[in-house]
Formats: C-alpha cells, structure tokens, sequence
C-alpha cells in the first residue's frame, strides 16, 4: 500500500507546526506501555484503531514526518492514547476545520474522522488501550519520498507535461526575518493550452524555509490572473471535470515567495518549480476555472487581547457562477471564518463555517453535486474572527495591535474561491439537473424510512 504524504516540516519565527503541537503535549504525560493491558474483547488496536490511523494519520504521524510522534505501531501508539482522545474528540486532528454542524458537509478527499471513527478510538482508550492481535495488524504503508516526487503524478497516471522553474536559485540566508522576493519566469510555451492539474513545490533544500509561494500568470497583453500557490498542507489541485485553466503562448509566471530564514543559522537555497498537466492538445474543456478573492478586508483592527475580533467582508457578483473549492486564508491570529450568500430576492444561507490553524491552508473541494450555484446580483459575505490573545498559541504578543500586512506577524482576511460562470441558460440547466438530484434523493430517503410508494 502506498500512501502519498502532503505533510511539509517548515522551520521559522512563526511557529512551525511541530512547534505548536509539542506546546500542545507538554500537558499529557505519556502512560508507560507496561501499564496498558491487552484486556479481553472489543475494540483493538490491531483489529481497529490501526486501520483508522493508517487511513487519516500515519502520512504525518510517522518517523521522518511533520508530526513529532509516530503512530505506526502499539507500543509508540499507546503512549499517546490520552492526547488521541483529545485531540480526536476536539476535531482538532486530522486537520479538517469545517464546521460539522453548519452548512454544506460532502467534501472531496475529506480527512476528518467520521463520528463511527471517533467513537472507536475512544472506546480504545477507555478499555485500556489493548493492542490485539498482531497477527491482524493492516500492512504498514509504503511512504514515497514527495520532497522529490511530484504529489500528484499518481493521481493523474502520468508525470506533468511541462514544468517552470523560477529563473535562477535564491539563497535565504540562515536566521533572516520575513522576505518577500518575486521573481518572473517565462513559461516557454509557444502554443495555447488548457491545464487539467497543477502542483507548486519547492527544491529540496528550501523546503524547510519556504513558507507560501503564489503564482500568477502575467498574459502577453500586461494583465495578470492568480494561479495557485503552495502552502503549508497544500501543494496543488486537479480541476473538476469539464473545467480547466487557460494558459496563452508567451504567458510568464510570477512567483511571489515568502521566506525566513533557518533557525539553525544555515544558509539555504530554493528554486520552487511549477508542474502543469494540460488536456490533450485539440480538447477545450466547457468551463473556464478562476481562483478569485472574495470577501478580502484590507482595513483589519485586531485589539490586544481582544478573542473575538470580527470583520466582515462583501463581493458582488455580477454573473451567474458555481463554486467548486473554498479556501479561507488568514494569518497567526486567524481563528473562524463564515461564508454566507444573500440572494437577489434578500434570501440568505451559510454555505459553510470553517475554523482556522495557520499551520494549515487547507482547499476544501465541494462534492461535484453540492457545488453551489449562485446567481449574478448574489452578495457574498465572508466574516472573519482573529484571536489576539493568550489562548492562541499562534499569537506572538497579545499586547500589541495587529493589522493587515504581509508578514505572518500581520494579518489578512479573505478566501480564495474556484469557480466558473454560467451564461443565464447554462444556469437554469444546472438549477434544473440539481433539482433533480434532490427530488431523487427525498424519494430515496422516503422509500428508505417506509414511506415510498
């Protein structure tokens, strides 16, 4: 079995994610292995946690990984077994921060645990944690090295078509505060063609030190479009079927890095490369994908001490559009953010409530048949809470103002929406075909409780 690790080691001021987690042990003394007992039935760790942890753990909970324990096998495992319970029953881990109770549920790749999941793992720690049968232990997964392995090259059943690098090397010098350089690569394209996937990933070497790098398409005409970004936990997207991005012949890339520099004082250097799938030459796919800003404040006031400091946010659209993925993107303090539509006709709905972890900018890619659909006129609006106190392990000092700015010492508050436009008949056929889904799926639900005829 072979499992594909998205899970990154970034070293630097703003707290590298191992950094906040030991934070978070250091309250849990781990139980000797002596002391927990494999005692009779029930739920196990070979015949039943394993497989769970195996399945939404083990990419970052393994020798080598981001995560600062392993969870491979009983006896590292069992150690924990309290801290699993919190961490699992709070929904802090694995990381997955939509709300459960507000707003559209069916994700692709989701990696929460479901609620059958949870309760397993905790009725493993409250019957001493046995261990079971080793001889029912699942294999143990086969991580690929993905510092040096395109991500998605499985995925897509072949390595990517074209790949841009940034011009030339950059040495980040070691214990160097924020920099923000960019550098303008040329694509090398000499035709047009439409992008299936992509992924942005860092050299080797300056994995530890990059913190976010975007790009964006500069066209031949001056004007310029937001691509993608790798990101702490993201690294790319396959489009939805039938969608894709546009790239002109003679298009550049602007990469927009953000370093800081190793705190182990080494000089270190990256070039982070861009990797493009294409849809085979002579296919146009039906939509044309954009990642937009929406909802972006640029006037944030963030009080010292202040746990719950709102903002909100609107952007009107002016044509029919559906989403497909929701990426909220904030800093150090962010801590929630709502995305809300207010219909033409004053009607309002919660597509989704998601909590932030600056430690990961998760997309949340909706299910193909709850992707929203939004008519032109709709008002988008985001609210946005940020934390900037002693609560939040992110906060650097709770006695200072914060605003917007670039560093993560600063703050933002936006998301990054993918979606494409509808003309107004191409919007009634999809109003349409969803409506059909969901009289087919009542019908179900009633045949399903004994009321279907």
């Amino acid at each position: 079995m072979s499992v594909k690790s998205k899970c990154r080691m970034l070293d630097g001021p703003w707290l590298g994610l191992s950094g906040l987690l030991v934070v978070l042990f250091t309250a849990v003394t781990p139980a000797p292995v002596d002391a927990q007992v494999a005692a009779g039935a029930g739920v196990t760790f070979a015949e039943d946690v394993a497989p769970i942890l195996y399945q939404k753990c083990v990419s970052c909970h393994r020798p080598g990984s981001i995560a600062p324990m392993s969870l491979l096998d009983y006896e590292t495992a069992v150690q924990y077994q309290p801290l699993i319970r919190v961490m699992v029953e709070e929904r802090r881990m694995p990381p997955w921060y939509v709300d459960h109770n507000v707003g559209i549920q069916d994700f692709k790749d989701d990696r929460s645990l479901t609620d059958e999941e949870i309760a397993t793992i905790v009725q493993w720690v409250e019957s001493s944690a046995p261990a079971g049968d080793p001889a029912a232990m699942p294999p143990v997964p086969d991580f690929e090295d993905q510092i040096y392995e395109w991500t998605l090259e499985d995925e897509m059943g072949r390595p990517p078509d074209h790949i841009v690098m940034m011009p030339e090397p950059f040495t980040i010098p070691g214990n160097s505060g924020n920099l923000f350089p960019w550098f303008i690569a040329d694509s090398g394209l000499e035709e047009d063609r439409w992008i299936q996937a992509y992924e942005t990933k860092p050299s080797v070497e300056g994995f530890p030190v990059v913190h976010h790098n975007g790009t964006t398409f500069i066209y031949p005409d001056g004007s310029t479009e937001e691509f993608g970004e790798y990101a702490i936990g993201k690294t790319g997207d396959i489009f939805p079927d039938g969608t894709g991005r546009f790239i002109p012949a003679g298009t550049q890339i602007r990469f927009s890095a953000h370093y800081s520099g190793s705190t182990d004082g080494e000089d270190r250097t990256d070039q982070t490369r861009l990797a493009l799938w294409f849809y085979p030459r002579g296919v146009e796919p039906e939509h044309r994908l954009y990642r937009d800003r929406w909802g972006a404040i640029s006037d944030l006031d963030i009080p010292p001490y202040e746990d719950s400091a709102r903002s909100d946010g609107f952007t009107i659209l002016d044509q029919n559009v559906r989403l497909t993925a929701y990426q909220p993107h904030m800093h150090n303090l962010g801590d929630r953010q709502c995305m809300e539509v207010i219909y033409p006709d004053q009607r309002r709905q919660t597509l989704n409530c998601v909590g932030w972890d600056f430690g990961w900018h998760i997309t949340y890619n909706y299910a193909d048949d709850v992707q929203p659909l939004l008519p032109k006129g709709s008002v988008i609006h985001l609210t946005h809470w940020h934390n900037n106190s002693e609560s939040n392990p992110w906060a650097g000092d709770p006695d200072n103002w914060v605003g917007y700015g670039q560093r993560s010492t600063d703050d933002m508050a936006f998301a990054h929406i993918s979606n494409y436009k509808l003309s107004d008949e191409e919007f009634a056929e999809h109003v349409a075909e969803r409506r059909r889904l969901v009289d087919e799926r009542r019908r179900a639900a009633e045949e399903a409780a004994g009321g279907g005829g």
